[in-house]
Order: C-alpha cells, then sequence, then structure tokens
C-alpha cells in the first residue's frame, strides 16, 4: 500500500458527516492524510473525527456549508493558518430537497439544489485552488453521480447539477493541469446513504436492483473509497478529467 501513501499531505473533505463523505475521511486518514471533516453540522463532524483519532489518525472538524459560499474562504484560510496548505480537496456535500414530476418543481427547491450541489463546490473548488497554486498543486475529487450521465426519473433537476459537476470536473482539470493539479469526479451508483433513503426500501428500488445491476445489492459508502484513494494518491499521476463510475454496472 506504499503506492497510495498519503502521509503528509492535508485534506479537506465537505460533506463528511456521514455516509460516502465519512467512508472517505476514514480512508484517507487510514493512508496517512491529515483529515480536516467539515459539514453544516459540526456535531456530527467531530464524532467523525473522534472516531479516527480514536484508531490513531490525525483529524478535526469544522462547520462549512457548500451552499453558503461566502463562508468558505474563512474556512480555507483556517485550514492553511493550522496545516500550511491543502492538498486533497473532496467535494462530496449534496442536496435533493424535490423529488417529483419536473414540471411541477418549485424555484426555491431549483435553486438549492444548484447552490448546493454545483455552487458550493465550483467555488470552495477555486478557494483550494488558489492555496494549491502556491504550494505545488493538489488533487480534487467531485462526487458527482450516475444521474449525471443517465438522469433518474423523477430526478431530473438533481441529475442536472452532476452533470455540471462532471462538465466542472473537465473544465478545472483542463486549465489547472499544467500547474499539477489534478480534477475528477467519482460517479456513485444506488448507494446505502440518507440521500438514497427515499428509495432503498420501496419495491421499485429494489426491482431496479434485481434488473438492471450486474451485483444484485446497493452499494455500501466503504466500497467508494478505493476509487478516491486512487485517485488522489500518486498513482494516479497522469488521470484527470475523468468520471470514474462505481454503479455496479447500473449503466451498461
Amino acid at each position: 500500500m506504499a503506492r497510495f501513501d498519503l502521509t503528509g499531505k492535508v485534506a479537506l473533505i465537505a460533506g463528511a458527516s456521514r455516509g460516502i463523505g465519512e467512508a472517505i475521511a476514514h480512508g484517507l486518514a487510514e493512508h496517512g492524510a491529515t483529515v480536516i471533516c467539515t459539514s453544516r453540522k459540526l456535531e456530527a463532524c467531530e464524532k467523525v473525527a473522534d472516531d479516527i483519532r480514536a484508531k490513531g489518525f490525525p483529524a478535526s472538524a469544522k462547520t462549512l456549508h457548500l451552499g453558503e459560499t461566502d463562508t468558505h474562504q474563512a474556512v480555507v484560510d483556517e485550514i492553511v493558518a493550522e496545516h500550511g496548505t491543502i492538498d486533497i480537496l473532496i467535494n462530496n456535500g449534496a442536496t435533493n430537497p424535490y423529488m417529483g414530476p419536473a414540471h411541477l418543481a418549485e424555484e426555491w427547491a431549483f435553486d438549492k439544489t444548484f447552490d448546493v450541489n454545483v455552487k458550493g463546490p465550483y467555488y470552495l473548488s477555486s478557494k483550494c485552488i488558489d492555496v494549491m497554486l502556491k504550494n505545488g498543486g493538489g488533487s480534487i475529487v467531485n462526487v458527482a453521480s450516475i444521474d449525471g450521465i443517465q438522469p433518474g426519473i423523477l430526478r431530473t433537476i438533481y441529475g442536472m447539477t452532476k452533470a455540471a459537476v462532471i462538465s466542472m470536473t473537465k473544465g478545472f482539470a483542463k486549465e489547472y493541469g499544467p500547474m499539477n493539479i489534478r480534477v475528477n469526479a467519482l460517479l456513485p451508483g444506488f448507494t446505502d446513504t440518507k440521500l438514497a433513503s427515499a428509495l432503498k426500501n420501496s419495491p421499485k428500488a429494489q426491482a431496479v436492483i434485481q434488473e438492471t445491476l450486474a451485483i444484485k445489492r446497493m452499494a455500501q459508502p466503504e466500497e467508494m473509497v478505493g476509487a478516491v484513494l486512487y485517485m488522489v494518491s500518486d498513482e494516479a499521476s497522469y488521470f484527470t478529467g475523468q468520471g470514474m463510475v462505481v454503479d455496479a454496472g447500473a449503466i451498461i
């Protein structure tokens, strides 16, 4: 595992209070990174950081709301003051306040979904890129979704935001690759998280699993960690602008 050693790296993880973000925080810490767990719920992030520290790895927690972009700079500045740099950014936070027919979606739900899922990662990435440019490079992983390439029924707005995240990933990768900043995306499939809880136990969801997935079950958040670990490690030194699909074959 020395090839995936992240010792000395500082990783900021947005949306680390549960699910995929929490799993990524543990995974990066176990491979040597100093992790800063953030979300809008500080208490939940403190619990994640405590669990990581209990394993003997360095971790801390801070409040960061992806949808409130005016707060991002202060958090980034605080991390840099404490740790000297930010080497890795994981943009994992997301929301999906409306699930229903596209033509009935209210504007507030549209705006909130784009604010958290697109505007937030864009501007947090921008702040971290500014740090990475001063410190010789870095790696960003945006957590998108297979909905960004194959829209789900009743999830049109959510799919639109994830398509935007995939496009943003490619744009940043092309622009900042010459400065040693790699930017990639994780595209999870049907994963057992709070965001998917509305679908998890429905008979229709179970039918989709049995009919369309090559592996006939939901993913667990921990099953997303290996892909992220690769993308942020030096093993991926020639890997950028890509969307890594981890979906049990859902889109084949």
